[in-house]
């Protein structure tokens, strides 16, 4: 049995839904419009590793104008799989898709055509996107949908996770047959549109209902201080989204930590 890798296939009592890949260990990310046949009422469904093994989640979040949804793990399994760093993808990049829905697929890769267009999604929104060229011309890429986009050499050791595949362009010529270009939104996007990756659902984690402490929590100047710092790295490139949020959560954890001890330093 091969070791599990961090992309997903989504199964609703033995139906297979769609792909997704974890954005966190405990959080996977999917394109909405795959759990289209999701039947369970409360959001629950299977999620499958590489290596065949099954995990408990549920649908936590829907963003129906971006076609993003966000599944949680149950806290029962203890996942412990390597997650690519989350990185943004530039124009002439080299790309691949690592996930791809059954096993005589072709792994599609390519080149980023653009990293942060502005892209009018079905659902409505305008999303931060990545415009993809396709060297696979297979006519059809619905099935590869929710799955990962990967900048970098296949197997490398360093891959960089920058998008989500959400859509595919028509053919302009050859009606029902689709283009070799792809749409997927960017790691930013899809992290910003849950507040599971916001600071404030942070600190509810490290100490639900907390409120009252939350908002001293929110008002101390260090923790203001850190938390527009790591805002401003980020705007000016130097950290990529995974990184804001592991360090958002660690800013939060140790002003908490200060004052549960009753330490203002």
């Amino acid at each position: 049995m091969t070791a599990a890798r961090y992309w997903v296939e989504l199964f609703d009592s033995g139906q297979r839904l769609g792909g997704g890949f974890f954005l966190t260990r405990r959080y996977v990310v999917t394109a909405l419009h795959c759990l289209r046949g999701l039947t369970s009422p409360d959001g629950r469904l299977d999620v499958v590793l590489t290596d065949g093994s099954r995990l408990a989640g549920e649908v936590c979040r829907r963003d129906e104008d971006a076609d993003l949804a966000l599944i949680t793990i149950a806290a029962a399994y203890d996942v412990r799989l390597s997650i690519p760093r989350a990185g943004t993808a530039r124009r002439g990049d080299d790309w691949h898709a690592p996930y791809r829905p059954e096993a005589i697929e072709p792994v599609l890769g390519g080149k980023v055509d653009d990293g942060t267009a502005d892209y009018p999604c079905e659902g409505g929104a305008v999303i931060q996107a990545l415009q993809l060229t396709v060297d696979q011309q297979t006519g059809d890429y619905s099935g590869y949908s929710g799955g990962p986009v990967v900048t970098g050499v296949p197997d490398s050791a360093e891959p960089a996770l920058v998008g989500i595949l959400l859509e595919q362009v028509p053919d302009r010529v050859s009606a029902g047959r689709a283009a070799n270009v792809l749409f997927a939104a960017t790691i930013g996007e899809a992290l910003s549109r849950f507040d599971q990756f916001h600071v404030e659902h942070l600190i509810d984690v490290l100490d639900p209902g907390g409120s009252a402490k939350r908002a001293e929590l929110a008002g101390t100047a260090a923790a203001e201080s850190s938390f527009d710092r790591v805002r401003a790295w980020a705007q000016r490139g130097l950290l990529d989204p995974s990184q804001v949020a592991e360090l958002n959560f660690m800013i939060a954890k140790t002003a908490l930590e200060r004052q549960l001890r009753g330490d203002g330093t």
